[in-house]
């Protein structure tokens, strides 16, 4: 399979890795080439932002959730069913960052399987001549991994990136291939909790363009593209059959301004399965079409819980509910079924279909990759399955009178909504409407969709 491919990677987080990767994103699309943005690892913000400079969904590439063969045929049918001409994948953290000593779920164990050229990008604030010792033994460490250029980023000024460069390319065969200078203001001001991206979002596309020129003028452009292409052939992965549509179900889907984060890969996962869906707002004036089950993604609801609490919206959710039909809820989907928000300025009434109350603090309370054991009968899970998620959530349960009812599921790793002699439990059950804190990535989890469609079938 011919795919142009490159990994942007980074020393650790904050070394200019989602700058790269969204200014060239946006330099590639803006030329007229076809850009299919991937991230490694779970942040549906970067998605976001990565979705919206390539002009097409993003793709997660995380090898927490698929071993190696299925990350391959993940990324072997994402490039058959989304044709580009480069496939520019971000990393995370550092580059051998990973779970454990051996550097497991690492960037770079996903560019060695993706077999994908690296760019590094380093922040060289009161740097010189390190920065050849630390391109040295980042080329050195891993004799697999194909380091193939390098971007300087925080350069105080002409000087100070001729010093950079000449001890780089003088002490090690890696080339430079851009150099940016120190910036004045944060390039991204509004990437933060709460910012929800759509494609009308004129002040977005300006910090996009922004980044695009930037790279534009800082490296050249056209030498990322000519790297891409030396990547090598991947065995075809693609023989796999996409699951048979056996039903034919409308699936209603949330994503508004408080409820955003969904997987692309989800909502294919239902297509495949046999769904209509049908996308839907919490904050529609008028009521919602017919719909055989609903699915609520994670987001913010609490930056919008006035809105929320008023919304007749509310209504159709518990309408739904109450007739049985199946409602799958994630995280901030899962905070508005709750009785209640509870904000520092009070309660929010929610849905009323779950006793919880969540609580909001400073700091998460939930973050991080889980392992789910299925441990009580559900529409969506089969009983004793076991699979992996992520949590990221700043909200705790409050209970009504310190009462925990039974959940589905019990996590190791993770925080779930309470724990219990030691036992972390999460996922309620209510009629089939089913709520968790954890997010699931539908391709690691492929009975989710398929139960789903089947639930709403009626079978």
């Amino acid at each position: 399979m011919e795919q142009a491919r490159l990994v942007i990677s980074g020393l650790s987080g904050g070394s200019g890795k989602t700058l790269v990767s969204l200014g060239l994103s946006r330099l590639f699309a803006r030329q007229g080439l076809t850009v299919q943005p991937c991230k490694k690892g779970p942040d549906y913000i970067d998605y976001a932002w990565l979705a919206l400079a390539a002009r097409r969904p993003a793709a997660c590439l995380d090898p927490y959730f698929l071993d190696d063969a299925s990350l391959l045929r993940h990324f072997s049918r994402l490039c058959l069913r989304r044709p580009s001409d480069i496939a520019v994948i971000e990393g995370n953290r550092g580059l051998f960052d990973g779970r454990d000593l051996e550097g497991s779920c690492s960037t770079a164990h996903v560019a060695r399987l993706l077999q994908a050229p690296v760019v590094l990008t380093m922040n060289c604030a009161k740097m010189t001549r390190t920065a050849a010792a630390i391109v040295s033994g980042i080329a050195s460490f891993d004799p697999h991994l194909h380091l193939a250029g390098v971007i300087l980023n925080n350069v105080a000024g002409e000087r100070h990136g001729a010093m950079l460069r000449q001890a780089i390319e003088t002490y090690t065969d890696i080339p430079v291939m851009g150099i940016l200078p120190r910036l004045r203001e944060n390039p991204l001001p509004e990437r933060h909790m709460g910012l929800s991206l759509n494609s009308e979002d004129s002040e977005a596309h300006a910090v996009l363009d922004r980044l695009a020129d930037l790279l534009n003028e800082h490296t050249d452009a056209a030498a990322f593209l000519s790297l891409a292409r030396t990547a090598p052939s991947l065995p075809d992965e693609t023989s796999e059959s996409a699951p048979a549509r056996t039903e034919t179900v409308r699936i209603g889907y949330v994503q508004d301004k408080a409820l955003w984060f969904y997987y692309e890969e989800n909502l294919e996962a239902l297509r495949e399965a046999g769904a209509e869906l049908v996308r839907l707002s919490l904050f529609d004036a008028d009521p919602w079409p017919h719909i055989d089950g609903l699915y609520l993604g994670g987001g913010y609801p609490e930056l919008f819980a006035d809105e929320i609490a008023s919304s007749p919206r509310l209504a159709d959710i518990r309408s739904l509910s109450m007739a049985g039909h199946p409602i799958y809820a994630e995280c901030g989907g899962f905070m508005v079924l709750c009785d209640a928000l509870l904000l520092d300025d009070g309660p929010r009434p929610m849905a009323g279909l779950l006793p919880p109350r969540p609580r909001f603090f400073r700091r998460p309370q939930g973050l991080g990759y889980v392992t789910a054991s299925v441990v009580a009968e559900n529409p969506f899970h089969p009983l004793g399955s076991v699979w992996r998620g992520h949590e990221f959530h700043y909200s705790r349960c409050e209970w009504p009178q310190e009462t925990l009812p039974p959940c589905c599921l019990t996590l190791a790793p993770g925080q779930g909504m309470y724990e219990k002699n030691g036992v972390h439990y999460d996922g309620l059950l209510a009629r089939r409407t089913f709520a968790c804190w954890t997010h699931l990535f539908a391709p690691a989890v492929p009975h989710w969709a398929t139960n789903f469609v089947r639930a709403c079938s009626g079978r």
